[in-house]
């Protein structure tokens, strides 16, 4: 990357500004089309990328000023496309949607833009993904038998599709890129700009920082608030952990601890809403789930998350004896409000406009004015040089997600337009024997491969495409036999089931496991008017969110597992720790991963009940304590052996969907294991005195 200071940064840095303030016009002001909005977006940013990420290195300075004009080119050549797009584009459809040789330069070469920024800015793997989807849908499918088998585009064709239609580079993913996500990101470059990334830290060391391991629950607290806002796992783990990782390492924790704690509490600020990374947008675009509705339901997993994290540093810390911070080190809430608590209001208004029923893009625009005028209530006031300098970090920030999504487009494009996603999805069903615990192993596992190349968001899309009706269907199914095994079958569903099984009398309770294989033999081309007629909507609606948000949760273990895992490499190097070791640490803490989609498959934990949700998080909550304190062999004292063997044993039952009776068991089990063990290390510690 070059630097800010060099000639092109100067570039980048005015250019940033204006892109901003003209992606702010068309997202609140502007009438220009979806489509011309995302293909600006692309020329824009493609711009950037081109002058901020170099095409290679050197150290010689000759080819340094070669690279840098083959690199302005460049630059030049991604609004060129976008321009004769735009002035050709009617054109094109006047004349039958025949190719002229310009039509077909023009589009040959921005598909290789897209495919040369992502490279730049994320490496080989996606760049190579891209190369495959379009040389499969246009040449080598035709000449792959079975499922797989695909008769082939026209060059043409794939060409049209993919730039001069609205779902290749410029389709759902680019116009998310271009409306939620970029307003997001700038409404957090605003907070920081405007001092509320010291504010959350001094917050989070006040709030916890008193508390046994108080140090590393700052970490913990610190990055669940700054990724709420900043939606980038290595950014909140640069940006805190050179903070929090010092702070650790000085009260006792182990460095290569404190970093995995970090880069595991940086991880779940991409969970954390109202930003969630891009994760919150994309999903609602998929499903057609209202983002607030997306984020509300998404806060208590989120927080069971950060408390998985929490229960490791506490357990860590009273095996070590490690107590809050010193009197000195923990900063007075008032004087923290006094200087930060402007950063509460925008963040406040952004929420209410949520609620009151303003669009995203609308609420965001508003909320960044809302943190000009609120930095006036500070000593952090924004004049017009510090609206400058957050208008252009804005732009900066957004570069590598804006390449990276548009060029994505261009692989979902293949996968709707071959029917890849509903193959995949019939092998994994076919794979998983209908087991839907087998089904989310199997994502987890192809989630951990493509993380080790592509980032997060990447991941999510390409998994949610491919996998998402597969566990949807699972769950739905699910849901389906337990209505026919308890009778609860509308008459309306009864008489569709008349045509599966005539035999069979509906109505009344029946075994589970033939209810079960009363759903098997459904036909395809029955199953969806059967669930419809058979689960209410709300049912429905929870199961396609459930089946995303297991797929979005899982798509983050790539942050913190080797053996590419950005996040606890960034951690790694702040805190001096082998990179591969600090991975591993970080990927045992965050356990919560895996965990807490599990809930979301077996439990109504995503219905929007909230008494229910509270209850599912309550006692899934202290049943992943449960399980920590068993991996650990230590609680609030050291355990042996039958103790931590009970202990995972209560752990799994709080988690698996049983009878409330059971449950409040378990709790009951909880406490009189953590007081005998207290007891039986106080004796032990005793007789050891005595001697």
């Amino acid at each position: 990357m070059r630097d800010e200071n060099s000639a092109a940064g100067r570039v980048v840095f005015w250019a940033g500004v204006a892109i901003s303030i003209v992606t702010v016009y068309f997202n609140t002001l502007g009438t220009v089309s979806e489509f011309w909005t995302s293909a600006i977006h692309f020329g824009a940013f493609g711009f950037l990328c081109a002058l901020i990420f170099p095409f290679a290195r050197s150290n010689n300075r000759r080819v340094q000023k070669s690279l840098l004009a083959v690199d302005i080119v460049i630059a030049m050549l991604a609004p060129a496309c976008v321009a004769y797009l735009i002035y050709n584009e009617q054109a094109l459809f006047d004349r039958g949607v025949r190719f002229l040789p310009t039509d077909w330069v023009v589009s040959i070469v921005a598909i290789l833009l897209a495919i040369e920024f992502t490279r730049r800015t994320t490496g080989w793997i996606i760049p190579a993904l891209i190369v495959v989807s379009l040389t499969y849908v246009a040449w080598w499918g035709r000449y792959v038998d079975g499922v797989f088998h695909f008769p082939g585009l026209t060059l043409e064709t794939v060409l049209f599709r993919n730039f001069f239609g609205t779902d290749g580079m410029f389709g759902t993913i680019a116009r998310i890129s271009s409306t939620y996500v970029f307003m997001f990101i700038l409404f957090g470059a605003f907070l920081v700009r405007s001092g509320a990334g010291e504010f959350i830290i001094n917050l989070a060391r006040c709030v916890a920082g008193r508390f046994v391991g108080g140090p590393g629950l700052v970490a913990v607290l610190g990055s669940g608030l700054m990724g709420s806002i900043s939606g980038s796992a290595v950014a909140n783990t640069v940006s805190t952990g050179v903070i929090t990782i010092p702070l650790m390492k000085r009260a006792g924790f182990d460095a290569r601890f404190a970093a995995g704690v970090e880069a595991s509490a940086s991880t779940g600020g991409q969970l954390m809403p109202p930003i969630m990374g891009a994760g919150a947008f994309i999903m609602s675009s998929y499903t057609q789930i209202p983002y607030l509705d997306i984020i509300a339901v998404a806060a208590l997993p989120a927080a069971m998350y950060f408390l998985s994290v929490a229960f490791w540093v506490r357990i860590e810390a009273k095996r070590l004896g490690i107590v809050g911070l010193e009197q000195d080190d923990q900063p007075r809430l008032g004087q923290i409000l006094r200087e930060g608590g402007h950063s509460l209001v925008p963040i406040a208004v952004l929420i209410g406009l949520l609620i009151y029923g303003f669009t995203p893009t609308y609420a965001a625009g508003i909320s960044i004015l809302a943190v000009v005028a609120a930095s006036w209530l500070s000593p952090y006031r924004m004049g017009p040089r510090a609206i400058i300098e957050a208008l252009a970090l804005g732009a900066r920030n957004m570069i590598s997600t804006a390449v990276l999504l548009i060029a994505v487009g261009l692989i979902v494009n293949v996968i709707g337009t071959t029917g890849i996603g509903n193959t995949f999805s019939l092998m994994v069903n076919d794979w998983a024997h209908g087991s839907l615990i087998v089904t989310i192993v199997l994502v987890a596992l192809a989630s951990l491969v493509l993380g080790m190349g592509l980032p997060v968001t990447a991941a999510y899309i390409v998994l949610g495409t491919l996998s998402a009706p597969a566990i949807y269907d699972l769950i739905v199914q699910a849901q389906l036999t337990d209505a026919i095994a308890l009778g609860a079958v509308p008459e309306a569903a009864r008489m569709i089931f008349m045509l599966v099984a005539p035999e069979t009398t509906l109505g009344a309770p029946m075994a589970h496991d033939q209810a079960a294989a009363l759903v098997a033999q459904i036909p395809p081309e029955l199953k969806s008017t059967i669930l419809e007629h058979t689960l209410d909507a709300a049912a429905l609606t929870t199961a396609l969110l459930s089946a995303h948000m297991i797929i979005f949760w899982l798509s983050q273990d790539s942050n913190v597992t080797p053996p590419v895992c950005l996040t606890a490499f960034a951690a790694a190097a702040i805190a001096h720790t082998p990179p591969m070791a600090t991975g591993l640490t970080a990927w045992k803490i965050a356990k919560g991963l895996y965990i807490v989609p599990l809930l979301f498959a077996y439990t109504p934990f995503l219905a929007g009940d909230t008494l229910t949700a509270l209850g599912i998080f309550a006692f899934g909550t202290v049943g992943i304590y449960c399980l920590t304190a068993a991996i650990e062999g230590y609680a609030e004292s050291r355990l042996n052996w039958p103790l931590r063997a009970v202990l995972a044993a209560v752990g799994v039952l709080l988690l698996w969907p049983v009878d409330l009776t059971w449950k409040l068991a378990g709790c009951g089990v909880f406490a009189a294991v953590i007081v005998l063990g207290h007891r039986l290390a106080k004796r032990a510690q005793v007789g050891i005195s005595s001697r």
